[in-house]
């Protein structure tokens, strides 16, 4: 298999205007004749669906939730990154495509992230058009914020809900062209398969969670805007219906899987306070413009935070990287964050926390204005923990967040699957080994918005004239046989376990060996115990209730089945690369307690091919050419 990126000619500032000049185009009285499936809601999701019905294609938009509003894109607090620079502080689109692709430790494609970059200022304007009330400024201007990893004020907000702000726009341009009729919205409805006919993605199967009936759907093409696979770990700051299912059966019907191992860990996180707990809570990186990280300096210390004196505080990431302080990238602050809780520093009950201060800021600015700044967030934590962060500093401690890996596409968006395109967190294209902070909006809305309409035209173009296959082809028949047998077998099985607890064992295993820090003995002692964990799971998992009615435990099931086999994947893709780049950080590989890259033998995307139950993934590479910015150290000090 050959991976073609399609990678327009051109220098990097032209190939997307220049791209698009090119593309076929699709006659408008020949797109109501064309059928697009969108799977997910979301930001992605929803703009793109929304994109599609207004320029006049025939959509089927599908969503596991009760309505598209219920998407996770809702739980984004932070903001979304724009190089409008509106602070006069010396930003551009050259500085936003230069602090992703080093954010990312040079592990991302250039064309990919400046087109990111290039379109992140007419995002702004699209979002305050849809009447997304963005915080402003005493003039009139928007404001705007620093997140990790830059030195500029490019982060355009909501207060702390951004992303549910994003989403409410969004659904209104979807409500829009649902209401016209260019788009049938299927909610409770679960993709479980994809019908692939001749190479080319031709529909999907899909569950109705709410009666259990498998049903099919025919279109010219398919998008996945499913969103990411941090849930994996079980304890994340993922809503609970977080999944890889529809990335997943994509891969085993032939999509290439890339960079699974690159998965985020968010250094601001309400910590682990019980056995009993599900999920965590994410605090916005966002607080770290006005909060101050610290441990005590001194190991054991049980004394009260704001009983321990300046001077016996150690503000570890100002000491450690002067030149960002507290808002170095989030895989930098995790690392430093586990290794001051390792050397017995750690705060809080389980000793397993750092403070998040805003003494200094309170003092310096007032408590009103860091009201408005936070409030939600202040008001959101003192809910969850009882602590009132106005008086006493936050416990925060890392947690699973962002996958940066995801199905391989080309500059297209589409995948190795012919007719099969993926968009936002759910591909692996733009940010590289990590992602810096309020780039996950930006690439959702980007994706939606202003490239898959353009890109898809291309391929649609050769389908004018064609017709949707019947659902009652052998394709569609073979896909919803094998998704109504697994269904089956989960509710028929004499098992004793339950789902969760298996979800949770191998949260346990991924987080011990495959999150902050790896290494070669962990990673292999986890694919073995990830196999053992599977095969256990087939045969003991016990799920109640039948399968012909509303049964959550079915949906969960099927999900942590794709994820034993996804977590083992995550652990290959970990062992073979023998380096140390942004999130992926093999301790072997280090100096200092810095990452050290191996340019030379792994400046690549790894794209794994599917194999078959019990068979070995197979490896591709994509490698990455760096004509515009210049690999280097990723200093911040």
């Amino acid at each position: 298999m050959r991976l073609d990126a399609k990678i327009p000619d051109g220098p990097l500032p032209d190939k997307w205007s220049l791209h698009k000049s090119r593309i076929r185009l699709v006659n408008p009285a020949n797109k109501r004749h064309l059928k697009i499936i969108v799977v997910g809601s979301g930001l992605a999701g929803a703009s793109a669906a929304a994109s599609f019905g207004e320029a006049g294609y025939r959509v089927d938009c599908f969503c596991f939730q009760d309505s598209p509003r219920r998407a996770h894109s809702i739980a984004a607090q932070g903001g979304i990154n724009a190089a409008k620079n509106y602070q006069n502080d010396g930003d551009n689109v050259h500085r936003l495509f230069q602090d992703t692709i080093k954010g990312g430790d040079y592990r991302s494609r250039e064309a990919n992230v400046y087109r990111l970059a290039e379109l992140s200022t007419s995002i702004i304007d699209q979002a305050v058009a849809q009447g997304v009330p963005f915080a402003r400024e005493y003039g009139g201007l928007l404001a705007n914020r620093s997140f990790g990893g830059v030195q500029v004020q490019r982060t355009f907000y909501a207060r702390g809900q951004t992303g549910q702000q994003l989403l409410l726009g969004s659904y209104g341009a979807l409500s829009r062209q649902i209401r016209s009729g260019t788009v049938t919205m299927h909610p409770r409805s679960e993709m479980l398969d994809l019908v692939v006919v001749d190479g080319q993605a031709r529909g999907i199967v899909v569950r109705n969670l709410e009666t259990g009936e498998i049903e099919r759907y025919a279109a010219h093409a398919v998008v996945l805007a499913t969103g990411g696979y941090g849930k994996i770990y079980y304890l994340s700051t993922l809503a609970m219906g977080c999944n890889a299912t529809a990335i997943w059966r994509a891969h085993k019907r032939g999509a290439l899987f890339a960079n699974p191992s690159f998965n985020q860990i968010h250094p601001t996180c309400i910590p682990v306070l019980g056995d009993s707990q599900s999920k965590l809570t994410l605090m916005s990186e966002s607080l770290r413009n006005d909060g101050r990280i610290w441990v005590p300096k001194a190991q054991g210390d049980g004394r009260k935070p704001n009983d321990i004196p300046e001077e016996e505080r150690d503000y570890y990431l100002e000491r450690k990287y002067p030149a960002f302080g507290n808002l170095t990238p989030r895989d930098i602050a995790s690392r430093a964050a586990k290794e001051v809780c390792d050397e017995g520093r750690g705060a809080g009950p389980t000793g397993r926390a750092t403070y998040l201060d805003f003494r200094d800021a309170v003092a310096r600015v007032g408590r009103q204005v860091i009201s408005e700044r936070y409030g939600n967030l202040f008001d959101m934590y003192r809910t969850i923990t009882g602590i009132d962060p106005y008086v006493d500093p936050m416990l925060i401690y890392p947690a699973s967040h962002f996958s940066m890996g995801g199905l391989w596409v080309d500059y297209n968006l589409m995948t190795t699957i012919p007719g099969l395109f993926a968009l936002g967190e759910c591909n692996f294209s733009d940010h590289g080994a990590n992602r810096l902070g309020a780039n996950s909006l930006l690439q959702a809305c980007v994706d939606g918005y202003f490239v898959i309409p353009y890109t898809m035209t291309d391929y649609l173009a050769g389908e004018r004239g064609k017709k949707p296959l019947p659902t009652d082809h052998p394709a569609f028949d073979e896909a919803a046989k094998g998704v109504d047998e697994q269904v089956r077998h989960f509710t028929t099985n004499a098992g004793k376990r339950s789902v969760d607890s298996f979800h949770r064992e191998l949260g346990e295993v991924l987080w011990d060996s495959c999150s902050i820090s790896r290494t070669a003995a962990g990673l292999e002692s986890a694919i073995s115990r990830v196999r053992d964990l599977r095969a256990e799971f087939h045969r003991d998992v016990k799920v109640p209730g039948g399968a012909d009615r509303l049964n959550p435990e079915i949906e969960k099931a099927g999900r942590v089945a794709d994820y034993l086999d996804l977590g083992e994947l995550m652990c290959h893709d970990a062992l073979q690369r023998e380096e140390s780049c942004g999130a992926h950080f093999r301790e072997e590989y280090q100096r200092d307690g810095e990452a050290v890259r191996n340019d030379e033998e792994f400046m690549y995307v790894s794209a794994w091919e599917y194999q078959g139950p019990g068979g070995a993934p197979k490896l591709h590479k994509e490698t990455l050419e760096f004509e515009y910015s210049t690999p280097a150290v990723r200093s911040y000090k």
